[in-house]
């Protein structure tokens, strides 16, 4: 029985990419494409799945009579559940299947797979390009510089910043990412220090101390966020918190704007007492207008880009298609989120 995969692509992570991926995997299978327009139309809630792109009525046209779906983020609701009974496999090429109703798909019997760290060296890379751009005031003196300006006073001692040697910078999560994050800042030398109650501790060997919250605040003239956004982090990073970092610090968040306080964190930066502060990501996306974000000093700012790059594309869509064959062999699923539901077809050539 011949394999019937759509490959719903965007303008990151293309149907061709997936298409090619899954032929990789499994050379018989017949793939269909079928393109949305993300980023350059935003992502949002469709019925009721976040994050997603596209129509139902666009899915269910285009996914009907097919055994498997692979995408970014197409939406998979229960009403698409319902309306494509051939579905078995949805293979979702993002850290995890938010675009997914899971339950709907484990009541119909659909697996459903994620691609777990297809971004983590993108990210720690942009983690470090933030860090030092904030640090050594890069998008502030091209700013300057561009436009003819040449400013020297960038060399009084007041205005100089950190280097990252010899200085205590802090982490706030050590997983796949602020692993790759420690390493690199080992390489440059600095004082590395972690808070992760749930961290590995065969991970732990690039952190020079493991230290409780309060403790790391206190000692990191740098602090940089990686944790994943549960019950207990959201939040986790407030006004009381920023208060115990020595003053004239530096804050760094490329993980999720729902880890800290950002009104506390624009009052801290407007008092001085944080020296500034790099973000990809934010409490709201896009930040919206008149936010005091917007007029802090010493603020470098990107929309949500550490995970864009052409590496991070081709390995999600690796990932996805490494599902695939192994859904087609009939091999146990490596990052399924609903194993329960993987039973029922796993064997669905039979």
């Amino acid at each position: 029985m011949t394999l019937r995969v759509l490959a719903a692509g965007d303008n990151f992570v293309l149907s061709s990419l997936l298409e090619r991926a899954v032929l990789d995997q499994v050379p018989d299978a017949q793939v269909s494409t079928v393109d949305f327009e993300w980023p350059d139309v935003p992502f949002g809630r469709v019925a009721e799945v976040d994050e997603a792109t596209g129509t139902e009525d666009e899915m269910i046209a285009a996914l009907r009579g097919h055994d498997v779906l692979v995408t970014q983020m197409g939406a998979v609701t229960e009403r698409v559940l319902r309306e494509c009974p051939d579905l078995k496999l949805v293979a979702v090429s993002r850290g995890g299947p938010i675009n997914v109703n899971i339950p709907a798909a484990t009541e119909a019997g659909v697996a459903v797979c994620h691609a777990p760290g297809r971004n983590a060296t993108a990210t720690a890379e942009m983690t470090i390009a933030l860090m030092l751009a904030v640090l050594r005031r890069v998008p502030e003196t091209h700013a300057h510089t561009a436009t003819g300006e040449w400013r020297g006073d960038y060399y009084r001692y007041e205005r100089c910043g950190l280097e990252l040697e010899g200085t205590p910078v802090g982490l706030v999560g050590f997983g796949a990412i602020g692993s790759r994050v420690a390493k690199v800042l080992a390489a440059f030398g600095a004082e590395v220090m972690v808070y992760d109650p749930y961290a590995d501790p065969t991970l732990l060997g690039d952190a020079e101390h493991v230290a409780e919250l309060d403790e790391l605040l206190r000692r990191s003239r740098v602090l940089t966020l990686h944790a994943r956004v549960t019950e207990e982090t959201r939040g986790l990073i407030g006004a009381r918190e920023l208060a115990l970092l020595p003053s004239g610090s530096y804050l760094v968040n490329a993980a999720r704007g729902t880890l800290l306080d950002y009104p506390a964190t624009v009052a801290a930066l407007k008092s001085g007492h944080l020296a500034g502060a790099a973000f990809d990501t934010y409490a709201v996306e896009p930040i919206p207008a008149g936010d005091g974000l917007l007029s802090a000093p010493n603020v470098v700012m990107t929309p949500h880009i550490a995970g864009a790059s052409k590496a991070v594309a081709e390995k999600a869509a690796r990932i996805v298609a490494a599902e695939v064959g192994r859904f087609a062999r009939g091999e146990e699923l490596a990052n399924c989120s609903n194993p329960e539901a993987t039973e029922v077809h796993r064997v669905h050539r039979r």
